[in-house]
């Protein structure tokens, strides 16, 4: 019975350490995110907008839209489109969109630029010689941040359309 006994308190105590320590854990949880993204002026009301998040230098650009982080897909009303990433923890992070004017996925490619509309956080031209990479692409995001992440993304196409993010 003594054994039993022991036995009992030992297991309960096992458990209340389990419990504090996993509550322990929610109660020091990183702040996370909402961040919202919106391209105006499209040039036409065809397809959707892609919006992919990404985290990770070995991600970006990803011409396939398989190594996002997160990815959201907008619909255009009145030349405009909108999303919100949500529960985006804090970090290091870049933006590629697509206006998917034929709705496959997937960047439409002339002879070797692109004949869809797309972009980059912090490029306002893309080029031979001014490819995407992570490093210039990037803003922070951290737990200071309320309104430091307004900036502008260039969607290159034929109209000039521009994008603006900004974490709420």
């Amino acid at each position: 019975m003594k054994k039993l006994n022991k036995y009992v308190i030992i297991t309960f105590t096992g458990l209340l350490l389990l419990i504090s320590i996993s509550s322990f854990k929610e109660w020091h949880k990183a702040p996370e995110y909402s961040l919202s993204i919106e391209v105006n002026n499209l040039r036409n009301a065809e397809g959707v907008v892609i919006f992919a998040l990404y985290n990770r230098e070995d991600a970006f650009p990803d011409e396939h839209y398989k190594k996002y982080f997160k990815k959201c897909t907008g619909k255009i009303v009145n030349g405009s489109s909108s999303v919100i990433f949500e529960n985006v923890p804090p970090g290091k992070y870049a933006v590629n969109i697509l206006h998917d004017e034929n709705n496959d996925g997937k960047i439409k490619k002339g002879f070797v630029l692109p004949e869809e509309g797309i972009g980059f956080s912090n490029y306002q031209s893309i080029g031979f010689g001014n490819k995407p990479k992570f490093s210039k692409a990037s803003f922070a995001l951290f737990n200071n941040t309320k309104d430091q992440n307004k900036s502008n993304i260039h969607v290159k196409n034929k109209m000039h359309d521009w994008v603006a993010f900004y974490c709420l």
